[in-house]
């Protein structure tokens, strides 16, 4: 007599949650200003403006885009708005900062596309291995987001979940 071998994750009233699934595709570039500096130390406005005028914009087209300044110079705060300006028609993200701070971004934008809806209610099992790397502050703010909706929350694979959440039940008493 043959037994049916039974997938009990499969049954299980888990939702497995990959933020992979939201990973927003693209080239990340970054753009440093060092490079526009007058002898390495300030940025002329003439210059900059000829420059800005010069570039070749298109090549951003569908790019995630992070500005910066490699270079210990005091740079205008003018600056990355104009630079903003000029990549706003084509780059997908535009961000003042590091390259972390490009992903952290990328992914905040992600997070606010999800349908939170659907999750309501369910245990969830947010997914932490995989092939594309998630800023822990993703994983973070994911938790915020779904402690406000969720029954259980729990870190890992269905198969071997740390729990990290459980909503309280409330109490009820029968008065006579």
């Amino acid at each position: 007599m043959e037994k049916d071998i039974v997938n009990k994750i499969a049954l299980s009233p888990l939702v497995s949650f990959d933020l992979a699934d939201y990973y927003e595709d693209g080239p990340r570039v970054g753009i440093d200003i060092a490079e526009r500096l007058f002898m390495g130390m300030l940025l002329k406005e003439g210059d900059f403006r000829a420059w800005l005028e010069q570039h070749d914009w298109t090549q951003y087209q569908g790019q995630h885009v992070h500005l910066y300044c490699s270079a210990d110079a005091i740079i205008p705060g003018w600056t990355w708005m104009l630079l903003a300006i000029q990549l706003q028609p084509f780059a997908t993200t535009i961000v003042f900062g590091s390259r972390e701070d490009l992903e952290k971004a990328i992914w905040q934008k992600s997070l606010t596309r999800i349908d939170y809806a659907v999750l309501e209610g369910k245990k969830i099992v947010v997914k932490g291995c995989g092939d594309i790397e998630i800023p822990q502050a993703t994983y973070v703010e994911l938790i915020v987001r779904l402690r406000g909706i969720a029954d259980k929350l729990m870190y890992g694979e269905p198969c071997s979940t740390v729990p990290l959440w459980k909503k309280e039940k409330i109490k009820t008493q029968v008065i006579q």
